[in-house]
């Protein structure tokens, strides 16, 4: 059965848009390590001490430690132990951002670019994103290259779109695997091969990326890359259905329409053991 143009697919890039505390032990440092404990990359502080420890971090950025400035941007972006104020926050993490702060300047540049508290402005978050990619900054990559693919405050440039979206993938970012995935799938700045979208999206969908999962569905289910294998197009539908992808839910069910009981059986055991850790993607 040739599904070619029936199954609907997220396509389109996707960007990052979090905003990331700096060192974490300078939390430790300041009130002592009763204050919070590491968990998931994020300190979790008991509810009572989030004023006195903002007090902490105010002391040392007043001094002109560019972590605290972070923490104390942080605090007032996200209203921690004070009331959320966006220009406070942004006056801090500028303070930071000029002094080479990496985590800083992405946050300017996202801040910039979602034109949160501030006129949006491309251009400007193009420059912050610049500068905290070039000290590496995973997530600024990534966001960067996308910035070059669209064409947003820079002309646009696939060649550049690819440069960083790899140097975040190689650093082992979700967001820039999917969308380098999504770049060679299309043949934007390459020349189109499955082969290598299917390895980059496979790299994403580990790490739950949902538009990576549902794509590796379709390219199973139109033989992308691949030999069509409707229960590996069903499976990886049904996964990303789960993270939360509408679209791989549509899919998954005209998925079905296609297939037998025993297969759809067999391709829901492929989906649970994939969750469970039990079977490598295919």
């Amino acid at each position: 059965m040739n599904l070619r143009g029936k199954l609907a697919s997220p396509r389109e890039p996707h960007m990052k848009n979090v905003f990331l505390n700096a060192l974490r032990t300078l939390a430790q440092k300041s009130v002592g390590s009763k204050y919070g404990e590491a968990n998931a990359g994020h300190v979790t502080f008991i509810q009572k001490d989030r004023t006195e420890l903002l007090k902490k971090f105010k002391s040392a950025a007043a001094k002109g430690d560019a972590a605290a400035q972070v923490e104390v941007g942080h605090s007032f972006h996200e209203g921690l132990g004070t009331q959320r104020n966006l220009a406070e926050a942004i006056n801090w993490y500028r303070l930071a951002a000029v002094q080479g702060n990496a985590t800083a300047q992405f946050t300017l540049g996202s801040i910039y670019n979602n034109g949160e508290g501030v006129m949006q402005d491309f251009s400007e978050a193009v420059h912050w994103y610049q500068l905290a990619s070039l000290q590496g900054h995973a997530s600024a990559q990534s966001n960067l290259g996308l910035m070059y693919e669209k064409g947003q405050g820079v002309l646009q440039d696939y060649n550049e779109a690819l440069n960083w979206y790899r140097r975040a993938a190689l650093q082992g970012q979700g967001i820039a695997q999917f969308n380098l995935g999504l770049m060679h799938e299309k043949g934007k700045g390459v020349t189109q091969d499955y082969a290598e979208a299917l390895k980059w999206y496979r790299l994403a969908a580990l790490q739950g990326q949902g538009g990576a999962q549902g794509n590796l569905g379709v390219m199973y289910a139109k033989a992308e890359g691949v030999s069509v294998d409707y229960k590996s197009a069903h499976m990886w539908f049904n996964i990303a259905a789960a993270a939360g992808n509408s679209v791989a839910i549509k899919n998954r069910d005209a998925m079905s329409q296609h297939m037998s009981v025993q297969q759809i059986s067999d391709a829901q055991k492929m989906a649970r053991d994939w969750q469970a850790g039990r079977l490598l993607p295919a």
